[in-house]
């Protein structure tokens, strides 16, 4: 059957909103991820208007064995948006709140309204949803088809703790509802957990139910300042230990903190510094600046540090406008690789050594920074002036040796990013056998064909 074919057929099944296009004739954009380094292939286009136009598209895909890759707004950073071939499957035109319910605290959106739109409707009404990734343009779909976590994930907790139900369509062409408003729930297998962080390997996400909570009366941030990364790290521990209950705690080297100027033109305070710590409280009025002066008090004993209350909007404005373009601004430096790791609080100090070890034996450039309070240590692999011909070689050695350590110390590949295409070889190389084979027994009883992003992540 032809491309054309298939787009009459389809036109056909889905609403007039719809929108259907031959493979040939998308948008390289849409066929790609984040990055845009590799560019997939697809015989079909549709971007669904609704529930019903995703079902129906879903059910011709099943039926004529294509493959489907569901994407949003393309922010995915490890090649899950990338089709090698089948039907490309946009939700991102489902984009309306359905719902504010101020009596459950719970709203009820489509997958595709943009994270930035969420936070801001509901905050104007005194109401809070704490997941907070720094990619606020990415859909709330697709932080559900990653857990995506963020920097507040330390004292509040990532994406899969704010998702109370979904409306989903699953392999088959079924519409179907998992979960509810209820705050608890032990009625049989919680279904609704599996797709979350599932990378639309189960199926798609067509409605939303998320819990919210009341918004903080009261937050503060502070920038410290240390002269190398290893003591900026190890000071985590005693603000933790402190009992503080720090909204976040970022940790970035200054080198990284060098390109987030030159992409933003901002500049960043305390220059003299290697390595930094924004630290955020929250919570009743008073609260946080009492914590915020506490921690200064637990941080005393470490040597050379420089501690700076964000009280100055523009000071505050610009450190925030800096962290926030970190990927980006990466990005215009030419070829890079990101890595989104997760290891045992006790050995992130440990585990950045390493790398630091790892950059200088190889001479490849790696930049740090990350969720310091929860474990996330997020990298940055550069290209700069390495031939084009060995980067892919030598991108494999640096991979290899970082997923090794992370297994090593009990961590994981993926803490919010998700696995995708790229990190799937290395997965599937220190995964344990009984535990791929599970996740494969769950894909294959949502998805007996292995229709769903096939190439991707766990999948057969």
């Amino acid at each position: 059957m032809s491309d054309n074919t298939i787009c009459l057929q389809l036109k056909k099944l889905l609403s007039s909103e719809a929108q259907v296009q031959p493979g040939d004739a998308v948008d390289a954009r849409l066929l790609t991820d984040f990055l845009g380094y590799e560019k997939g292939h697809a015989e079909v286009y549709v971007k669904a208007a609704c529930a019903e136009d995703v079902r129906a598209a879903v059910a011709f895909a099943c039926e004529h064995r294509m493959s489907v890759t569901v994407r949003a707004a393309g922010t995915n950073l490890v090649g899950s948006t990338i089709p090698q071939g089948g039907l490309v499957l946009d939700v991102s035109g489902m984009n309306r709140i359905l719902e504010l319910d101020e009596e459950n605290r719970t709203i009820t959106v489509e997958p595709g309204v943009l994270l930035c739109d969420l936070q801001a409707y509901v905050e104007e009404r005194g109401l809070f949803y704490p997941p907070d990734p720094a990619e606020k343009n990415a859909t709330v779909g697709g932080n559900i088809a990653t857990n995506a976590g963020g920097m507040r994930a330390v004292k509040y907790g990532v994406t899969r703790d704010y998702v109370l139900g979904l409306e989903v369509v699953t392999p088959d062409g079924r519409l179907v509802d998992l979960g509810s408003k209820c705050l608890k729930d032990s009625t049989g297998l919680n279904l609704k957990q599996l797709f979350i962080g599932s990378e639309g390997t189960l199926g798609v996400i067509t409605r939303c139910v998320l819990r919210l909570i009341d918004k903080p009366e009261s937050t503060c941030h502070a920038l410290v300042g240390f002269k190398s990364l290893r003591e900026a790290i190890t000071s985590v521990n005693e603000i933790k230990q402190a009992l503080l209950e720090p909204t976040a705690i970022e940790f970035i080297e200054r080198k990284v903190i060098a390109l987030g100027e030159q992409f933003t033109g901002k500049s960043f305070p305390m220059p003299e510094c290697s390595a930094y710590l924004v630290v955020t409280f929250d919570g009743r009025v008073g609260e946080p600046d009492h914590r915020l002066q506490r921690c200064r008090e637990v941080l005393e004993p470490f040597h050379n540090i420089e501690f700076l209350p964000l009280t100055d909007p523009a000071i505050s404005s610009d450190v925030w406008t800096v962290r926030s373009a970190l990927a980006k601004a990466v990005q215009t430096s030419g070829l890079w690789e990101p890595v989104d790791t997760v290891v045992p609080l006790s050995d992130i100090a440990t585990f950045v050594d390493y790398v630091s070890e790892l950059s200088e034996k190889s001479g490849i450039r790696i930049l740090a920074f990350g969720h310091a309070g929860d474990g996330n240590v997020h990298l940055c692999i550069l290209k700069d002036d390495l031939p084009v011909e060995k980067w892919p070689d030598t991108l494999t050695y640096i991979l290899s040796s970082l997923y090794r350590r992370v297994y090593e110390l009990k961590g994981k590949v993926a803490a919010e990013h998700g696995l995708g295409r790229h990190k799937r070889n290395y997965f599937l190389k220190e995964v344990d056998p009984q535990e791929l084979a599970l996740m494969r027994a769950v894909k294959a009883a949502f998805d007996p064909h292995n229709l769903f992003n096939p190439h991707s992540g766990y999948s057969l």
